[in-house]
């Protein structure tokens, strides 16, 4: 729905004013904080106006108005649509990436601690596109106890596995040099769907260590059909501030209790953008914001931050767009 410049103006202090300080709008208020050459009636209307379809709310007959679930979501769309970062917003975040020696596991709790700490709102990173990874080396190391450690160099960080696996040392070295030389720049992904082909084309090289790389297969195909979540909490406190909405902040407390409820939330639509999900009815108040991690082009995990309605989605948008800006431009070696 299109507003005129004066309601979109009018909402949108309506929207800002409210996160700010929990504060119903008022024609009087507006008239005050804005710079628009009409009278008092006529703001009035505009508020009345923008009730009827459903931008606000009143909650007192004799009060002012504060948004609704979809004065919010046109707000954040408007919002969305002129978000900026500057260059020296971006240093921590690609502080975290460059350090891609470091386990996939503590990049995504890196970006999602600083994410979090930015917007003082908890957030959480959801792995779910494992097979989208390129791959750049393995190492595979025989362990005491009939195990196997597996560390799988990726352009998005290590990730770790250890396997049940009787092997001898130079078994793994063998498995390590065969997997590195054939899958070196490929993905996981490609890996998971070629390997049979390779074997079979390969059954005496590879014999010796079969069984390293079968259950190394199935320990990435498992890997690859789950969700991993990664939740920061560091601002959860700033949820409690407000006596008013304490039982939203329960309600965004228990959220973070529930995996299930979490990977429904940071689902994405696909096509690459910040994406904000604004509960639309008084028993469900809370909303997240969220956006796609990719490296390579390819859709690595998202991050969602959450919280009740009232949130600073200015802030939210601008920190999601700096992990996205950040991300861009990482490649495979």
């Amino acid at each position: 729905m299109e507003l005129s410049a004066r309601k979109k103006q009018i909402l949108c202090m309506a929207v800002e004013e409210y996160i700010k300080d929990c504060s119903p709008i008022t024609s009087g208020g507006i008239k005050e904080g804005a710079s628009l050459d009409c009278s008092t009636a006529t703001l009035r209307n505009e508020l009345n106006a923008l009730e009827a379809m459903g931008f606000l709310k009143q909650l007192h007959t004799s009060g002012g108005r504060v948004p609704t679930a979809q004065g919010y979501r046109y707000y954040v769309e408007s919002l969305l649509a002129n978000v900026n970062v500057e260059d020296g917003d971006l240093e921590r975040v690609r502080g975290v990436i460059s350090g891609r020696t470091s386990s996939l596991d503590e990049i995504v709790a890196g970006i999602a601690k600083v994410v979090s700490e930015a917007t003082n709102y908890p957030t959480v990173v959801m792995v779910d596109g494992y097979q989208n990874l390129v791959l750049s080396e393995f190492k595979i190391i025989p362990l005491l106890a009939d195990k196997i450690m597996v560390l799988i160099g990726t352009t998005a960080g290590y990730i770790t596995q250890t396997l049940d696996v009787v092997a001898s040392g130079k078994d793994c070295e063998d498995a390590s040099a065969y997997l590195t030389k054939h899958f070196k720049g490929e993905t996981i992904g490609f890996m998971i769907e070629n390997i049979d082909q390779f074997e079979m084309g390969m059954h005496s090289e590879i014999e010796a260590f079969s069984s390293v790389v079968s259950s190394l297969i199935d320990g990435l195909k498992r890997m690859n059909s789950q969700k991993r979540l990664s939740v920061r909490r560091e601002g959860s406190a700033k949820l409690l501030e407000s006596k008013s909405e304490i039982e939203d902040a329960k309600k965004v407390l228990n959220v973070l209790e529930d995996e299930k409820e979490l990977s429904t939330m940071l689902e994405l639509d696909g096509k690459g953008n910040i994406e904000v999900d604004i509960a639309g009815d008084e028993n469900n108040s809370c909303s997240v914001i969220k956006a796609p991690i990719c490296v390579n082009g390819r859709q690595l995990a998202s991050i969602g931050v959450i919280g009740p309605q009232r949130m600073d989605y200015a802030g939210i948008a601008s920190a999601l767009k700096v992990v996205i800006d950040s991300l861009k431009d990482l490649k495979g070696e």
